[in-house]
């Protein structure tokens, strides 16, 4: 099994730089040892937010909207969850009461 190549963000930086400027990003991936496909996310998650990008490990790093945002998230699917929850006991609890009702 392969060992993953890990890069600094000072690399990842650099390499998105070279590439702006000279363009062939084939040439420069090869020059680098990268894969190209490497360069194009890494110019791509650059360009998206440059203060955030590169975050590490494989943690994105996301702005105070977009944590709050998937705060809310977790919080509607629980609220969802317990919905359909007390959906079901309500059914189960009325059908337990028409049977002891009709006895």
């Amino acid at each position: 099994m392969r060992e993953r190549k890990l890069y600094s963000k000072e690399f990842k930086i650099k390499a998105v730089e070279l590439s702006n400027v000279r363009g062939n990003i084939q040439e420069i991936a090869r020059e680098l040892d990268v894969k190209p496909e490497l360069i194009y996310r890494w110019r791509k998650e650059l360009g998206l937010n440059p203060s955030i990008a590169f975050a590490g490990n494989g943690k994105k790093q996301l702005t105070e909207e977009q944590k709050e945002i998937a705060r809310l998230k977790r919080k509607l699917a629980d609220m969802e969850m317990e919905r359909d929850i007390l959906k079901k006991a309500v059914s189960i609890f009325s059908v337990s009461d028409r049977k002891s009702s009709n006895s």
